[in-house]
């Protein structure tokens, strides 16, 4: 007899951890496959420390055939379901086609970037989703201060605008203004040049409006100490070559757009014409679709009933994403007669902010602390939180700590190669 199959659609944290559980619950008694357009599991929260030059790009992507012994790996990009015939249909790298029958279906395809009808964000803004845009926004700042030392317009090459103050845009502005400052503290000898600048932009009365306002309090602290503009309650109405223009009518001029603004469900799940909630494929309490007990959906792409806040659903963060991953692999093997079928439940564990150096922003069981302990706190929680490559990065920390940063460009990555558009689909916290 032939085994079952079970097809994992998606590599991030909750289709890496929904197979990893459908591995060690199944054992051979099962065929599971992960369909991922790459080879790793991308660990998005240390992304802006590849951007700065802190770790290195494969310190953040953690090998799933290492991680995933006995999963089955096919590379590819889903692009269609049918959900009568149970396969999936996909796109390999190199341009081919291929299709995947199932009898356990699981959508992580996690999300995508979040487009604003703003005029010149697609084409003049770059995305933060994945392992290019970091490797393209190191190589963009060191190009921009090394130019600003002999080429007009010196004040805009020094200038960094990044729209969207929750994780990432923050982490973002406060890791890449040490980054800068330590690159124009190395240009001295050119003479006197404006400092660099950083303004971080949101629509919201605050940075971090997710969080509690003591973490976002220290957040802001840190960040002016650094010199960077924080601008809330203000968004973007135009971007051009030469800079941004703020709804308030103050133009940035600028070489540099940063768009963080959020993230939206992978259109994948629009496409299989069952009920969403914002893009989101409506799941029960226990991540099975209504109404085809075959298929599964966690992370980003599911509408998952919050048991904490009810009539709402829980946020698309990789705390949640992780632990839905492992409840839905754990409830498919139940499915396939291994196990018992739970609902997804879940406890707080606090949120941390690496704000680079010593500093952080951490609230761990409901504490609120800044300062080193919270970034000591931050960085053990993401040691833990890795499923790979634990000595690698602690490793990188080790030798940033004690060795100068090494900043020059690589010239790996083309602009056009990160259009805003088509940033990849990774699950963000």
């Amino acid at each position: 007899m032939s085994l079952p199959r079970v097809v994992v659609v998606g590599g991030g944290f909750a289709g890496f951890q929904a197979a990893r559980a459908l591995s060690r619950a199944l054992g051979r008694r099962a065929e599971v496959v992960v369909l991922n357009p790459t080879d790793h599991m991308l660990y998005l929260p240390l992304l802006p420390q590849v951007a700065t030059g802190v770790l290195e790009p494969r310190r953040v992507a953690v090998s799933l055939p290492a991680a995933l012994p006995g999963v089955r790996l096919v590379l590819g990009e889903a692009d269609h379901v049918d959900l009568p015939g149970r396969t999936v249909s996909y796109r390999d790298p190199e341009g081919g086609t291929g299709r995947l029958a199932y009898d356990r279906l699981v959508l992580a395809v996690g999300s995508v970037s979040k487009l604003l009808p703003v005029p010149g964000v697609a084409e003049h803004a770059r995305g933060f989703r994945g392992l290019p845009e970091a490797l393209y926004l190191r190589d963009h700042l060191t190009r921009q201060i090394e130019l600003s030392a002999y080429e007009e317009p010196v004040a805009a090459r020094r200038t960094f605008v990044v729209v969207g103050a929750g994780y990432t845009g923050t982490e973002v502005a406060a890791q890449g203004a040490l980054f800068t400052a330590a690159l124009a503290r190395r240009q001295r000898a050119w003479g006197d040049r404006p400092r660099p600048r950083w303004l971080l932009v949101d629509i919201a009365d605050r940075i971090l409006p997710e969080l509690d306002r003591r973490l976002s309090a220290t957040a802001t602290r840190v960040l002016r100490e650094r010199g960077v503009e924080i601008r809330t309650r203000t968004s973007v109405r135009e971007a051009t070559h030469d800079g941004v223009l703020l709804d308030d009518g103050e133009f940035i001029a600028g070489r540099t757009l940063v768009w963080c603004v959020g993230v939206r469900p992978d259109p994948l799940v629009a496409g299989l014409g069952l009920p969403v909630e914002r893009g989101r494929l409506c799941v029960a309490p226990t991540l099975d679709v209504p109404g085809h007990p075959e298929v599964f959906a966690c992370g980003d792409a599911a509408a998952v009933p919050d048991p904490t806040r009810p009539r709402e659903y829980t946020p698309m963060t990789a705390q949640h994403a992780t632990r839905q991953g492992k409840r839905a692999g754990l409830n498919v093997a139940a499915s396939l007669g291994h196990g018992t079928t739970r609902p997804y439940t879940h406890h707080d564990l606090g949120f941390a902010v690496d704000l680079g150096g010593v500093q952080g922003a951490a609230n761990p069981f409901g504490m609120a602390l800044g300062g080193p302990l919270a970034g000591a706190v931050t960085r053990g929680y993401h040691l833990a939180a890795m499923p790979g490559n634990r000595v690698r990065v602690a490793a990188d920390w080790l030798l940033e700590a004690a060795l100068p940063r090494q900043t020059v460009q690589l010239g790996m990555i083309r602009s056009d190669a990160v259009p805003l558009d088509t940033s990849s689909p990774e699950t963000v916290r």
